[in-house]
């Protein structure tokens, strides 16, 4: 039953967990400012710094888990179903943290968000392009 929990609930999960624990919490205006504060600094080539921020790790990661989730959404068992269902609740609680709390209302928090509704989008697009295929409509 745990396959068919949608992966991109880690992510989220892992930012209301961060952002529980900032000063404030839930309420912290100041979120995206705390989530931006460099964690360390990679040397390249070039000589430039590239600054690596909490956030960054956050949407690579989040990257790779939709990109997982995108292939689970190929699969049309009945599980798959209930996958797509629940990372559509996903999306709703998403929607609703973006838009009533202050710590969420971040461009990383947003880029989650869409990457859910992403998720949701391709699950049941290739869930109805498959189930089309194989309806023989008598042509």
């Amino acid at each position: 039953m745990f396959a068919a929990v949608p992966l991109l609930a880690l992510p989220v999960l892992v930012y209301n967990l961060i952002v529980l624990i900032l000063p404030g919490g839930f309420k912290a205006a100041d979120a995206s400012l705390r989530l931006a504060e460099p964690l360390f600094t990679i040397r390249m080539t070039s000589g430039a710094g590239w600054t690596v921020s909490l956030t960054d790790l956050l949407l690579a990661a989040s990257l790779v888990v939709l990109f997982v989730e995108l292939l689970k959404s190929t699969n049309s068992k009945r599980l798959a179903i209930v996958n797509h269902s629940l990372s559509m609740v996903l999306f709703i609680v998403c929607l609703v943290e973006f838009l009533l709390l202050p710590a969420f209302a971040t461009s990383a928090f947003f880029l989650l968000a869409l990457m859910v509704l992403l998720d949701v989008l391709a699950g049941f697009i290739v869930t109805i392009v498959a189930a089309r295929r194989d309806v023989d409509f008598g042509e």
